[in-house]
């Protein structure tokens, strides 16, 4: 059974469509990522499947409810952490919790406030004020906050932005815990590595959703050819290559040179015209899913230019 099920959502902001036609499925429990440019439409998407925001044109179902006559009941079910850490800086951990816990309505809100500091390892904490808090523990505060009246999706905009790594490996490692639970998650995210620990990805630019699926599905249906070059002459190597045939991207990876293409004919031979240009060597590579994106970015940006 699908945790979300959308189609063709448009949302328009004086004329123009933010959110172009998006169609997209979520499983229960189900890890989804939600990948994209800034300003891509992912923040307006999710606020239109949480019920935030009201569809111009589409239809769909989150947790079984109808996104445009059942808004409110969907605002129950869900946890949606936003971009902005949006809770009161001069309020402790505990007081803000518990401001929270009296908003859904959750009764006795000390024992509900209680449990979740325990849960998310927050109850030695609990009288610090959010402000003086790490970007870590303020992750943590708002994940708590989200997971506090038991939701059966969490709907997360760019959770991790500005943590430090251990912060956000402990929070993906809470996240896969909770979906094994039954806990559907969508998450947008810049990373490429919080990308790869996802079940499936979906990519959304200038608000089309351009491709979804497992991360290998993905990084296979782009039909990317990808080379990498070592020795000395790299950097007279990426200027020979830019712009040659078949060539769509030259990228500086340490102490060697991505060149990525479509055209696998074309990148083949633009590559040993290099080599032989330049006396570098080149071997067959594998595409990552940053090639894919920044292909697909540069695809739209042309499209739209």
């Amino acid at each position: 059974m699908n945790a979300i099920e959308v189609k063709g959502l448009v949302k328009r902001y004086r004329g123009k469509a933010v959110v172009d036609h998006v169609s997209m499925t979520v499983a229960e429990g189900e890890i989804s990522g939600f990948l994209g440019p800034n300003g891509s439409g992912k923040t307006t998407t999710i606020r239109v499947m949480c019920g935030l925001l009201h569809p111009n044109e589409g239809e769909g179902t989150v947790l079984g409810y109808n996104i445009r006559t059942e808004a409110a009941r969907i605002k129950c079910e869900v946890g949606y952490m936003t971009q902005r850490f949006s809770f009161y800086e001069d309020l402790s951990i505990e007081e803000n919790l518990t401001f929270v816990a009296r908003l859904y309505g959750l009764s006795p809100a000390q024992n509900h406030v209680r449990d979740t500091l325990a849960d998310l390892s927050l109850t030695a904490r609990r009288k610090q004020l959010a402000g003086t808090l790490s970007g870590g523990w303020k992750q943590r505060l708002a994940l708590a906050a989200c997971l506090m009246h038991k939701p059966k999706l969490l709907l997360l905009d760019e959770p991790t932005a500005g943590v430090d790594p251990k912060a956000r490996r402990e929070f993906w490692d809470e996240i896969h815990e909770r979906a094994t639970l039954g806990l559907t998650v969508l998450v947008s995210t810049h990373y490429m590595d919080e990308a790869e620990r996802c079940h499936r990805i979906h990519y959304i630019s200038n608000g089309k959703l351009l491709t979804s699926g497992t991360v290998d599905e993905v990084v296979t249906n782009a039909g990317l050819t990808t080379y990498v070059l070592h020795g000395e002459r790299l950097t007279e190597a990426a200027k020979q290559l830019n712009g040659m045939d078949g060539v769509d991207q030259v990228a500086p990876f340490g102490l060697t040179l991505h060149v990525v293409g479509q055209d696998q004919a074309a990148l083949k031979a633009s590559v040993a015209k290099t080599v032989q240009l330049t006396g570098v060597s080149a071997s067959r590579g594998e595409t990552n899913l940053e090639d894919v994106f920044i292909q697909l970015m540069g695809n739209r940006t042309e499209k739209a230019a």
